[in-house]
């Protein structure tokens, strides 16, 4: 994040505009909405600020741009067609350390002014920090069509009661949750709906009940997807952005984090080779006495959690102390790392089966069914093989399948950081660690690999795809 967004509060405020043209007419107009005091300096005024000034909802000072003139101002807006001006501007307003934006030009700005979406009180603030306005424009007019005008109305209603919730709701979590019931539930509703009396009553009724009503902890079980937040489900961002603890592994990605609710508490119980946060049952016995204490626990994995993410494990301990949950699958890794590399699984000339398997080690052993996985006319996809690949390929290779067999590796699947590497069963090893590849990865066997070289489409960086055998 290159700027912080700030909301200022410019009632009753001096703010100065240098210019008298439209574009000038466009900022005074939005100052004018937060009920700043505006002054413009400029020779001459457009027919608007004409009219404001003769009404007296602004001072125009009928001269050249000074120094002196941002003198004691919140803050400077330039908005001139003369850049010897506008660097005038900039340079009297950050010399007294006032915020100044100058149009159009990003580089004299110490601030920017964003696309905004009223719903005053509710206020949506875009910003591309001066790189694409219009992009930032185009943003804004897609989400005035899914934040309705009636939200304006509902967060008027809920100001009315915030004084009584807090009075009567003892803690932080309680006040949350019944707000989140409130703006979720019917209430909001009939608001939407235009019934703003029936909303009113329905409030006041929730808020009496309230105090009587226990929070009951629960557990949601969510599939993080391999790496690219798009490819989250919409009830996995609803449930992310209630939990009150969550729990997440080493590849859940940091772009996928940074869509939790921000004030959730966060704990970290990933597991790595022979790099264990928690234990299993370590993880297991937090979820339940979260659980009880009453939270709402977002227990959040890589990839889907039924699919070598031990979150049958983690269910069946909740279920025995009889704690409530919801599961979420999320788009395994298997799924979106294949689509991403230009590989599909299944292929009606190749593979008319799939087999995942894992390669973590045990005992220095891999304890696989060899025969199973060197079948022709499928795929095999190798969760946490990078390790053992050598072994793996070497076992493929021993139980039946030929040296020139398609292998391909893929490094951080789904993500702008994405490498793939193909080769054959005879040289992936190799080629994987002149590469450098590090976890997580996934490999996928089989002779869909061939596919690539025609199918693949997602190229964000470094590619190191070889040729493979006819």
């Amino acid at each position: 994040m290159d700027q912080l967004p700030i909301f200022l509060s410019l009632r009753g405020r001096r703010c100065v505009v240098i210019g008298g043209g439209d574009i000038a007419a466009r900022k005074v107009g939005m100052l004018q909405k937060a009920h700043a005091d505006v002054t413009v300096v400029a020779p001459k005024l457009c027919t608007t600020l004409a009219a404001l000034h003769t009404c007296g909802d602004i001072v125009w000072v009928q001269a050249e741009f000074k120094g002196d003139d941002v003198e004691g101002a919140t803050l400077a807006i330039a908005a001139t067609d003369d850049e010897a001006i506008n660097r005038a501007v900039s340079a009297a307003a950050q010399a007294r350390n006032i915020p100044v934006n100058v149009v159009d030009q990003p580089e004299l700005c110490s601030f920017v002014m964003p696309s905004i979406i009223d719903r005053s009180p509710i206020v949506v603030a875009i910003s591309s920090g001066g790189v694409a306005p219009v992009l930032a424009r185009l943003l804004r007019a897609r989400l005035e069509t899914l934040i309705p005008a009636a939200y304006g109305r509902l967060a008027i209603l809920a100001g009315a009661f915030r004084a009584q919730v807090k009075q009567r709701l003892a803690t932080s979590q309680q006040r949350r949750i019944f707000w989140e019931n409130v703006f979720e539930g019917p209430i909001a509703e009939q608001m939407l709906a235009g019934h703003d009396a029936a909303a009113h009553r329905g409030l006041q009724q929730a808020l009496e009940g309230a105090a009587d009503s226990v929070n009951k902890g629960e557990v949601y079980l969510v599939g993080a997807g391999p790496g690219d937040p798009d490819l989250l489900t919409f009830r996995a961002l609803r449930l992310m952005q209630k939990a009150d603890v969550v729990l997440h592994d080493n590849l859940v990605s940091d772009g996928i984090m940074e869509l939790v609710r921000r004030d959730a508490e966060r704990i970290y119980v990933g597991k790595e080779r022979a790099s264990h946060t928690l234990p299993q049952e370590e993880i297991n016995a937090l979820l339940v006495r979260l659980a009880l204490q009453g939270k709402r626990v977002l227990r959040l994995k890589g990839g889907d959690p039924f699919i070598f993410g031990r979150g049958g494990e983690e269910l069946e301990t909740l279920a025995e102390y009889g704690i409530p949950f919801q599961v979420v699958p999320g788009i395994s890794a298997a799924n979106g790392v294949s689509s991403y590399a230009g590989i599909p699984l299944t292929h009606r000339d190749y593979a008319q089966s799939v087999i995942f398997t894992t390669g973590h080690l045990r005992d220095d052993t891999l304890d696989l069914d060899w025969p199973a996985l060197t079948r022709r006319n499928q795929t095999v996809v190798i969760y946490m093989g990078l390790t053992c690949l050598a072994e793996i390929c070497r076992k493929l290779v021993e139980h039946g399948l030929p040296p020139d067999w398609p292998a391909a590796m893929v490094q951080q699947g789904t993500t702008l950081n994405q490498r793939v590497m193909t080769g054959t069963l005879a040289d992936l090893a190799e080629r994987v660690a002149a590469a450098g590849f590090k976890a997580p990865t996934l490999t996928i066997v089989g002779e869909v690999v061939k596919l690539r070289e025609k199918l693949a489409w997602f190229e964000p960086g470094e590619t190191l795809q070889e040729s493979m055998p006819s």
